[in-house]
């Protein structure tokens, strides 16, 4: 017996429709062969946009056939590459399939597409460290921690990421795509543009990895091949937080219901912010936080070890005085950073075929073992900070991306000494 499936929203209106008019023998049973097609119908039988057009468009494509969508959403299912027309009500689809007048098909290289256009790193004053550390993570697509004041620039630190990190490629950007095509999020003019998530503290586990009675993705998958941030970490839920621990490693989340299953890709690059207590200001110079050491403990604690340990790196974010406020911006734009992190980043594609980030097991023995001077530097970093496994499979991926910056063949004992030194927030 076959599974009967609920329907959900409109997209069935059309091919419903049309299977009633062929049944009738009022369209030729034949003419809809070579077709697939979905669109919600209104009352007077002009057709509507519909959620998920890129991704199925892409099935489609493979299967050999036409799509036939509304206006809207075939401008977004063209970006696939796969013969598209565009409809804008049932009586001009039925006039096609009748042979009447043809519906205009659309052309990949007409879809709407725009300059992509990130926030630049040059807007930031001060922070020359968590500049570099950004820029080291864009190299190598490292997962990254910013604790710090209350208007230390955390914030605007992550939201000039994404302007740093390589271009996207098609494959990449479809995948995106599709997958924010999929949450009705997608717009064609943000193509190749790598997607920046920011859910707020109050987000359920649903809306961080996934979910619903029909599994939909989630931030972390709309997130896929970009960057998710999440300011305020300890505010989070921990059992939200403590189910960002497997798609870290893994890259996909696998969304189980009574009814259903899922699996979606969650390729996504990390970054967190928080304040080191619960004011805000230990550590300030002021000497204004009077939060106990119990209590700066039990903040700290909120987030657990196992998550903290998949982190790469992590540094605090000092508050600017007055002459870095008032002075003018001292950084380097984000075109420039982001020449120096595509070098270093396609080393890493003809090294390795993946980005540090990526690196697993035996890989990470081949590609980051540093010289001897580095060895015994890591080794004493093991014993001094406690250092996990993983957390030292880690140090040696974060320093295998600063000798890719430095253009250097090997790893060695400056690159180790910089990786280990972007660990220490969390042991401090």
């Amino acid at each position: 017996m076959q599974d009967i499936l609920d329907k959900e929203s409109g997209r069935f209106d059309l091919p419903i429709a049309l299977g009633i008019l062929a049944a009738s023998e009022q369209l030729p049973a034949g003419a809809l062969d070579e077709y697939e097609f979905a669109g919600e119908l209104s009352l007077t039988g002009a057709l509507r946009p519909i959620r998920g057009a890129l991704a199925m468009t892409l099935a489609a494509d493979r299967r050999g056939r036409r799509f036939v969508l509304p206006t809207d959403s075939a401008r977004e299912a063209v970006l696939s590459g796969a013969p598209v027309l565009a409809a804008r009500s049932l009586l001009e689809v039925c006039a096609h399939l009748a042979g009447q007048e043809p519906l205009p098909a659309l052309q990949r290289d007409a879809a709407t597409t725009v300059a992509i256009d990130y926030p630049d790193l040059a807007d930031v004053r001060g922070q020359t460290r968590a500049r570099r550390v950004l820029e080291i993570a864009a190299a190598g697509r490292h997962s990254l921690l910013l604790a710090g004041p209350p208007g230390a620039g955390k914030s605007m630190l992550a939201a000039r990421l994404p302007g740093l990190l390589p271009p996207l490629g098609n494959d990449e950007a479809l995948e995106s795509a599709a997958l924010l095509s999929l949450a009705g999020q997608f717009r064609p003019e943000n193509f190749r543009q790598h997607p920046y998530r920011s859910p707020h503290h109050t987000a359920s586990a649903a809306a961080l990895v996934g979910g619903g009675a029909t599994p939909r993705p989630g931030e972390i998958s709309l997130a896929h091949h970009g960057v998710l941030f999440l300011d305020e970490l300890p505010e989070f839920d921990r059992r939200v937080l403590e189910a960002l621990r497997e798609p870290l490693e893994s890259g996909r989340i696998h969304i189980s219901r009574a009814a259903r299953q899922a699996e979606f890709p969650a390729r996504f690059q990390l970054v967190a912010a928080m304040n080191p207590c619960m004011c805000g200001y230990a550590g300030d110079a002021s000497g204004r936080c009077r939060c106990t050491p119990d209590q700066i403990a039990r903040y700290r604690s909120r987030l657990s070890g196992p998550l903290l340990d998949r982190i790469d790196l992590q540094i605090e974010v000092p508050a600017l005085d007055a002459a870095a406020l008032q002075g003018a911006p001292d950084g380097e734009s984000s075109a420039l950073v982001r020449s120096r992190v595509r070098v270093a980043h396609e080393r890493q594609l003809a090294r390795q075929g993946k980005s540090n980030a990526l690196l697993a097991g035996k890989e990470i023995d081949r590609h980051c073992t540093p010289d001897a001077e580095g060895r015994k530097l890591a080794t004493q970093a093991i014993d001094r900070l406690r250092l996990s496994a993983r957390a030292y499979h880690r140090v040696l991926r974060v320093a295998r991306s600063i000798a890719d910056l430095a253009g250097s063949v090997g790893v060695g004992a400056a690159h180790v000494a910089e990786a280990i030194q972007y660990r220490r927030f969390a042991r401090d």
